[in-house]
Order: C-alpha cells, then sequence, then structure tokens
C-alpha cells in the first residue's frame, strides 16, 4: 500500500514538473513598429523557417498568413492583431502580429496586455519613427521586456549604427548591438554575430552559413566585441566581477547578463538584418528564445482589487483573461490569455464580472483565420475557444469555485465620430446590429444615437478606423451604408471659474422630498477634474460629500458651449447644509450636477480640438508645395530635416528618390481629413505621412 502510495505521489511530482518545464519553453511574443517597418514580413519569415508554413507570404501580393482579412491585403498594411503559433529550439512560441498604424493603437494596447515579451522592429534607414515610439511606450507601460531588430539592412540609406542611436535618443539609454553588418545596402549579405565571433551570411535562396569572420572586420569586431564587454560590466553586477577579473567576458557569461538586463529592462539587445531577403531572421529566433521571458519569469497576475494573485501554475484554480473577440465562420471566438491553472473541453468556467457561468465547447490553437483544435491548455498559454456568449473583451474567466476579477485593458476615447445610415430603410436594422457586434470585437469603437438628429454615430480614433470598420459591415453583410463627414470629439475647458456658487436644490412631491445646499468653488485646473471637500462641522455628512462628487462627474459629460466633455477643472465644496428628513444620497448628487451645470454657465469656458503630431516625408522638390498646405491647415510646423536618399516602399523600400524631405508639424485631427489624397497629388504619389495623438488644444473662435 506504501509503495503505491509513493509510485501515485512520485508520478503527480513528475507530471507537475514536465508541465512546468513545458511552461519555461513558451515565449508569449508581439511583434511592435511603425506602419511599413517589415514586422508582418518579419512574422511571415518567422514561420517559414519554423516550418509552420512551406511558402514565404510576401505583403505587397497579400499572400501573408496574418495579414488575412480582405482589407488588409487591399491596403498593404496589418489592421486586426492576429496570433500565430510555432516552434523553435524545442520552445512554443506564440506570436502576435500588432498594426502599426496610430488608428489601431487600442489593439496593440490589448495585446500588449497579455504578452511576456516582444520583438521591436525598426526600419534601417528612417530608425525610431513616431508609431514605433509609441508602442515602444506602450509595451514599457506594461512592463513588456524587448529586443530590437533593425530590419532593411539591404536598402539604400541603411546604417545600423544610426538606428542604434536613435533608439538611445529617443526610446532607451542603453541599446547593446550584438551584431556588425557584413556588406552594405544592395550587398549586404550577413552579420557577425559579436557574442560567439562568428560571421553569418545567407545566399540569395536564404540558407544560412556559419563561418569565421572576415579578415576586414576582423578588428572592428573585436573594438566592438570589447565596448560590448564594458557596457554590459557597467549595467550588471555579475558580469562586471569576470570582466574585472579577466577583462573580458565568455559567452556564456555575456549571453547570461544579456537575458537578466532585458527581462528587467535595463538594457535592449539589438541585432539587424533584412527579412525580405530572409537575412538574420534565424538569430532573432535564438535571442527571442534566450534573452525573452517565459512565463514563469513574470510576477504573478494580481486581481483588480489586489486581494489575491495566481502564478504561472497547471495545479492553481483557472484565471483567463479575454483580450480579443472576433465572429468567425467556426462562431464566436473568444482569445484567451492564460495565467494559472488548465482549461479543459468541456469545462464551465465563471465570468467573474458578470457572475454569468459559460461552456468551453472547443479549445483551438490559432494560426491568423486557421485553427487547430486541441483538448486542453495549460497556464502560460494563449488559445482561442468556442462557447462562450457574452464574454467581452477584458473578461476574467475563471474556476467558478475560486473566482477572481483581473483588471481589464482600458480603451482610449474615441476623438472622431461620423454618422451612419442604411442607404436601404429596409437594411436600418441589419446595419444596427452588424455595427453593435463591430463594437462588441472592438471596444475603442463606440455607438450612440444623437438624441436631436435620430441618427446613429459611430465614434473611434482616427478616420482610417471609421472606415475600416463601414467597410468590414459592407462586406460581411452586404449592406451599404452612408457615411457623414467625420466630426472630431471637441472638449470643453474652463478658463475663468467662479467663488461661493450657491445652489439650493428643493423638490416635494408629496412624501420623502428631496433637499440639498451646496456651495462650490470652481477653478481651473492643469487636465481632467479634481474633487475636493473643506467643509467642517459635519454640516455635509461623508456619504453626501462622495455623492457630491459623482454628481459633479455627471454634470461634466455635457460643457455649456456646445454639450462636449469639460476638462481642466478643480470644484471645492465650501459649504452646505441638510434637512433631517429629506436629505439624501440621490438629493446631493442631482443637487451637484444641477449645481455644477449652473455655476459653469456662469463661468467663462473655450474649446479644445484634438492635436496630431504629423511627419510627412516627402521628395524635397515638392517641399513648398507640401509646407504651403500644412500652413493652410493650421499647422504648427516644429521642424524639417533631410533624410538622405531613399523612400517608403512597401515590402523592403528598395528604389526611392534622392532628395527626401522629412516634416514634423502638430496640425488640428479636424485638418486632416482627406490629407492622404491630397497629399499624394501634391507629391506625385512619393510623399508619405504618419500621425500620432497630440493631446488638446483651443480651438480658433468662429467668425462673428
Amino acid at each position: 500500500m506504501r509503495t503505491d502510495t509513493t509510485s501515485t505521489t512520485v508520478a503527480t511530482t513528475t507530471v507537475a514538473t514536465t508541465a512546468t518545464a513545458g511552461i519555461a519553453a513558451v515565449r508569449n511574443l508581439g511583434i511592435l513598429a511603425h506602419v511599413d517597418a517589415g514586422k508582418t514580413t518579419v512574422t511571415e519569415r518567422i514561420l517559414y523557417l519554423t516550418g509552420t508554413t512551406h511558402k514565404r507570404g510576401e505583403v505587397h501580393t497579400g499572400t501573408t498568413v496574418t495579414d488575412f482579412d480582405p482589407q488588409e491585403r487591399d491596403r498593404g498594411i496589418t489592421i486586426f492583431a492576429a496570433a500565430v503559433s510555432c516552434a523553435w529550439a524545442g520552445h512554443r512560441i506564440n506570436l502576435i502580429d500588432t498594426p502599426g498604424h496610430v488608428d489601431f493603437a487600442d489593439e496593440v494596447e490589448r495585446c500588449l496586455r497579455v504578452l511576456d515579451g516582444a520583438v521591436a522592429v525598426f526600419d534601417a534607414v528612417a530608425g525610431v519613427e513616431p508609431q514605433s515610439e509609441s508602442v515602444w511606450r506602450q509595451a514599457e507601460r506594461h512592463g513588456v521586456p524587448r529586443i530590437a531588430f533593425v530590419n532593411k539592412l539591404d536598402r539604400a540609406g541603411a546604417d545600423l549604427d544610426a538606428a542604434v542611436a536613435s533608439i538611445r535618443e529617443r526610446l532607451h539609454p542603453h541599446p547593446l548591438a550584438v551584431h556588425l553588418p557584413i556588406g552594405a545596402e544592395d550587398a549586404f549579405s550577413g552579420v557577425v554575430d559579436l557574442i560567439h565571433h562568428r560571421a553569418l551570411t545567407w545566399d540569395d535562396d536564404g540558407t544560412l552559413a556559419e563561418g569565421p569572420v572576415p579578415a576586414h572586420l576582423s578588428d572592428q569586431a573585436a573594438a566592438r566585441r570589447h565596448a560590448l564587454d564594458e557596457a554590459v560590466a557597467e549595467l550588471d553586477p555579475q558580469a562586471l566581477e569576470e570582466y574585472c577579473t579577466h577583462g573580458a567576458l565568455s559567452p556564456a557569461t555575456l549571453t547570461a547578463a544579456l537575458r537578466r538586463l532585458t527581462r528587467t529592462g535595463e538594457a535592449v539587445v539589438v541585432l539587424g538584418g533584412s527579412a525580405y531577403r530572409n537575412r538574420g531572421v534565424e538569430p532573432l529566433l535564438d535571442a527571442a528564445v534566450a534573452y525573452l521571458p517565459s512565463p514563469l519569469d513574470t510576477p504573478p497576475v494580481r486581481a483588480a482589487d489586489q486581494d489575491g494573485q495566481r502564478g504561472a501554475d497547471p495545479e492553481q484554480p483557472l484565471t483567463a483573461l479575454a483580450f480579443k473577440v472576433t465572429a468567425a465562420p467556426t462562431g464566436r471566438l473568444t482569445y484567451l490569455r492564460l495565467y494559472a491553472g488548465t482549461l479543459r473541453k468541456g469545462d464551465t468556467v465563471l465570468d467573474a464580472a458578470t457572475g454569468r457561468t459559460e461552456r468551453i465547447a472547443r479549445i483551438l490553437r490559432v494560426m491568423a483565420d486557421r485553427h487547430t483544435e486541441t483538448d486542453h491548455a495549460l497556464a502560460g498559454d494563449i488559445v482561442a475557444v468556442i462557447g462562450p456568449k457574452t464574454a467581452r473583451v477584458g473578461a476574467t474567466l475563471c474556476d467558478p469555485d475560486h473566482p477572481i476579477l483581473l483588471e481589464a485593458p482600458v480603451s482610449a476615447e474615441p476623438v472622431v465620430t461620423v454618422a451612419v445610415e442604411a442607404r436601404r430603410a429596409a437594411d436600418t436594422d441589419k446595419l444596427a446590429a452588424a455595427l453593435a457586434r463591430l463594437a462588441e470585437e472592438d471596444p475603442s469603437l463606440r455607438l450612440a444615437t444623437d438624441p436631436e438628429t435620430g441618427q446613429r454615430t459611430l465614434s473611434g480614433l482616427g478616420e482610417l478606423h471609421l472606415e475600416v470598420a463601414v467597410e468590414k459591415v459592407r462586406r460581411d453583410t452586404g449592406v451599404e451604408a452612408v457615411v457623414g463627414r467625420p466630426q472630431v470629439a471637441l472638449r470643453e475647458a474652463l478658463v475663468e471659474g467662479v467663488s461661493g456658487f450657491v445652489y439650493r436644490h428643493a423638490k416635494q412631491d408629496g412624501g420623502a422630498g428631496q433637499f440639498a445646499h451646496l456651495v462650490l468653488d470652481v477653478a481651473p485646473a492643469a487636465d481632467g477634474f479634481t474633487f475636493a471637500s473643506t467643509v467642517t462641522g459635519g454640516r455635509v455628512p461623508r456619504e453626501y460629500v462622495q455623492a457630491v462628487e459623482a454628481g459633479c462627474r455627471d454634470a461634466l459629460t455635457e460643457g455649456p458651449l456646445g454639450g462636449h466633455p469639460v476638462t481642466g477643472i478643480a470644484v471645492t465644496l465650501t459649504d452646505g447644509a441638510t434637512h433631517p428628513k429629506d436629505s439624501s444620497e440621490l438629493a446631493f448628487r442631482t443637487a451637484a450636477r444641477l449645481g455644477l451645470r449652473e455655476a459653469l454657465r456662469a463661468a467663462r469656458l473655450h474649446l479644445l480640438e484634438p492635436l496630431a503630431e504629423v511627419t510627412v516625408t516627402v521628395p524635397e522638390d515638392a517641399l513648398g508645395g507640401v509646407l504651403g498646405d500644412l500652413a493652410a491647415r493650421r499647422a504648427t510646423v516644429q521642424g524639417t530635416t533631410a533624410t538622405g536618399r531613399g523612400g517608403h516602399g512597401g515590402h523592403g523600400g528598395h528604389g526611392g528618390h534622392d532628395g527626401t524631405a522629412r516634416v514634423s508639424a502638430l496640425v488640428p485631427l479636424a485638418e486632416l481629413f482627406g490629407y492622404a489624397g491630397r497629399l499624394r497629388s501634391r507629391t506625385q504619389g512619393r510623399g508619405a505621412f504618419t500621425t500620432r495623438p497630440a493631446g488638446y488644444a483651443p480651438a480658433p473662435t468662429p467668425a462673428g
């Protein structure tokens, strides 16, 4: 009997150890980049090299695995984050190819919430671009460790050192380049691996060959390796000891130190290559496995109320976060990151936010728009499930007997709104259902009905965001929609407040009435809304003070200038009075809402409009016309720089024009509608621009 128990214990321990070893071999990674830096091509080459696909997909021919949506293939950009799985060197890599366009930054945000590491892809000519900086900062906020891949080293004007310098200046103080290019521009054929002092070269078919460092690069490689050892020793105490003793670091010590520095975020490993020409992707995969963390290396996930946490242990109660929901031909797909526990086909799970239980009908390993069914998934996995009918993006699915609620990803506030109507009245209900389904899949889209006109409005993060959404409805349902001119999301900001504003709310309808007496000071603030109370002597009880704050927040949803949200305001409750019978939290909340609205009408406010930071890249011969057009759009030009040869080319950017200039400017978002077409016509199709949000600024006062 004792022997059986011992055998069972050993078997259980062996299973647990095997599961833990399996989790240690998982890498949940995102590919992050500015639009056109080549991240989808990097993803395609990873899938090909790992044997997941048997043919190299190309962005320019619409044959990529991850850009499978018709709109992505038509436009040549990534719009929807796509998850894929592959294997490399005994590790399973769950990879998410994220969008690079600013209008889809919310999709990146939701993915980063569930990733353990990321590969940031940079253009070897352009270096750090506006959106690559934005996604880098997003990853930084989520504490996601990164390595960098400088792509397109085969382009005219490519410079690995300049790209590393731009990373140092704009993103991180310690980029550590572990590669030295062999050849430049069209002659780029490989890299020197500084860690192992070897040459990695690729032929035209993409076949990798390893050999000695070329003689003409030997001294330069040795100098760079010494500089790398020195930089790492300064940052890592364990490496410093060996460096002080031997004056150099062994490859094993250097690799271990780079792993620690990457995972703590103190340094960023930088590699180079050309994904389009199949050069540099194998070392990138090796680096992802070596330096980026497994689920076991990340801190336990904490409950939203900080009461409880779960680690990456398959034996712990199930804990999973839904980060993406899509409608697929196979059914409604809910994408999950499992933080703890084991999920099995047929399990019943709890949606912790709603209290509803859902049954897991199928569990799928995801390959973009293709899936492979599995009977279970472990902590650390990223999978899709079929079965949950009501779980939304951000839902926590957990063990019904051990509930936990994780913090949901926060969606960005929309900045552009359009009116959307069905061209045929018979399609009105069909359009409404399609838009509702779209808003469920993408929480950064907001649906509303204009109370004055009865029009249905759709709000999003940009003109392209809304254009893609409406086109998706048309393609999926066949409903033709009429879209009104875009309107930007204005704000109202306080310029001059009021002090000692008295508001008395008294209502008597028979029975218990409502009574609240408030005295408010309303003043401008730097941003947002702040509330304070200086009432003493219990003249307004604490629970009523909380109701006053809630009522003030209610009032700020519509300002007096045009019904826009109010920002930049500080409200102080300085005095008040209650009635022994008629005062209540409802009375004080109502009084605060109505009173603050009256106070705002007595104060002075101005309108704020959203700004965009725009980077325009154009041939020098078109610069004058582009600057004039920007001036007409009320732009504030911040700088103009020459970027030398090269241009913005789709897959690999080959070719281009000499004499290229880059203009940085702040432009009111309302002035950018239709700018893409205008820029194309002014530059004969050779110009390109990118944008990112840049806050709000006072809008011009209408004439008259």
